[in-house]
């Protein structure tokens, strides 16, 4: 069992769970924005910008936005512990591991708090 710091969940079943949630939020997401856009032909910035401007919309989109970061954080430390080992990179597997699962946390958050700003900004 691959156990490191980088890794806040607690056990395989909870990654799987939390992985198996946020593409059930992610999917309903995607469906209704392609909904949204079907059933309204011909729609325009004033109408795009109307859906997005309430409440409702803009709580379910962050509540996208993080079933976002949890999905791909469950799918890179994933990824980084099965690929980034002591076998395939030697002594330094585990520098290397932390600094890529570092830079992809950084980036989530990045873009987390940019979504953040898209939707509740000016």
């Amino acid at each position: 069992m691959v156990t490191n710091v980088t890794n806040f969940s607690r056990s395989g079943l909870f990654d799987w769970m939390a992985q198996r949630v946020s593409a059930v939020v992610l999917a309903a997401y995607a469906l209704f924005l392609l909904g949204y856009v079907i059933f309204n032909p011909g729609m325009g910035f004033a109408e795009w910008q109307s859906l997005f401007s309430q409440s409702w919309m803009r709580i379910f989109s962050i509540m996208s936005l993080v079933a976002l970061g949890v999905h791909a954080w469950v799918g890179l430390w994933t990824i980084t512990t099965d690929y980034l080992t002591p076998m395939a990179l030697g002594s330094w597997a585990t520098g290397v591991r932390f600094l890529v699962q570092a830079l992809c946390g950084l980036t989530m958050f990045v873009l987390f708090v940019w979504g953040i700003q898209i939707l509740w900004g000016n």
